[in-house]
């Protein structure tokens, strides 16, 4: 029988076909009109090449600042603080703003703000309001205002970077716990960190591949329900779709390493292989397939997450095939899970 993980995977890979097929046509098309007229360039179209840029490098103007300030007031300081040095929300200047967004293109901030800010009210800034804020939090953070202003489009955006604080990378990681901080003992084993955490959260971004969050779901005392114990919708109505696809994201990132706990067991006993390569790379997989759909999930883009819900599946798989799924281990009881964390 095929697992609604598997079914799920396999819809999201039929979706990325079709869409390949579509890209691909599209770049066909593109290929055969630029070899009929020669060049682009001849067809009317303007050709400029950008060079990519820092925020240092006078990207905003003055009047769009003023403009992002005005909005700014209106709308983000109640969270960010009057000067954005934070206050409910995280601040929008200084070292620990430096930290998290130094090196990163104003596309990403810019889409940030688009996508999820307010926090109470996300979704009702334009484009250009939030490019207009960017340039306000650039003049804060004291980068040098010039006579154009930043403009909107995306892939311009790509091209500039906010630079990392001089002298440094942003502020330094978080330290390690000390040594005499507790340590605590696996509580479970890895089936039940596996059922807990990262199988409900997985579940809930393979759920954006035929569900858009921003869906309104009917109530239960609308759907039939027989008010049995539904782990699915415990928590339905506290918190918006798109912020239950965030944690379900955070989750899997943050839970991975918990695969690594020394003195975790799997459900048959057997120890987890925590020291093995494979196993470490498998962890790493999985880490990285979190942070990705975090990343898809705060574009708000059904289609971004459906995409990097693959690379969620193909992480699980990696792992699976060896050491869940491995026939070499494997009884003839598909259920038997006697063979399971065995290693060759």
């Amino acid at each position: 029988m095929v697992s609604r993980r598997q079914a799920v995977q396999r819809l999201g890979r039929r979706s990325r076909s079709l869409r390949g097929c579509v890209r691909d046509l599209a770049l066909a098309g593109l290929a055969t009109l630029v070899g009929s007229f020669g060049v682009v360039g001849s067809l009317g179209v303007p050709v400029h090449a950008q060079q990519a840029r820092t925020a240092n490098d006078r990207v905003y103007s003055g009047a769009q600042a003023r403009r992002g300030q005005a909005l700014y007031k209106e709308r983000c300081a109640s969270c960010h603080g009057e000067a954005l040095r934070g206050g409910s929300g995280p601040p929008l200047t200084g070292d620990e703003f430096m930290a998290v967004w130094g090196r990163q293109p104003l596309s990403d901030l810019v889409g940030k703000i688009l996508n999820t800010m307010p926090a109470n009210d996300p979704g009702k800034l334009t484009r250009q309001q939030s490019t207009d804020l960017v340039g306000h939090i650039l003049q804060v953070g004291t980068f040098p205002a010039g006579q154009t202003e930043l403009g909107a489009d995306e892939a311009a955006l790509k091209l500039i970077t906010i630079p990392a604080a001089q002298g440094s990378a942003g502020l330094p990681p978080i330290a390690p716990a000390a040594s005499h901080a507790p340590s605590f003992p696996p509580a479970g084993n890895l089936a039940q960190v596996m059922r807990g955490i990262l199988f409900p959260s997985s579940n809930l971004i393979f759920n954006v591949q035929t569900h858009d969050p921003n869906e309104l779901k009917a109530s239960a005392g609308t759907s039939g329900s027989t008010g049995g114990f539904n782990w699915t919708d415990w928590g339905a109505g506290i918190y918006p779709g798109w912020s239950i696809v965030d944690y379900a994201a955070i989750a899997v990132a943050e839970s991975a390493p918990l695969m690594l706990m020394p003195g975790r067991r799997c459900e048959n006993g057997r120890p987890v292989p925590v020291d093995r390569p494979d196993w470490i790379k498998f962890t790493q997989e999985l880490a990285e397939a979190g942070r990705a759909a975090y990343k898809a999930s705060q574009t708000r883009s059904q289609e971004a997450v459906s995409d990097s819900s693959n690379q969620l599946a193909d992480a699980c798989l990696h792992c699976h095939q060896v050491y869940r799924d491995n026939p070499a281990f494997r009884r003839t009881d598909p259920s038997d899970k006697s063979g399971r964390c065995t290693v060759k």
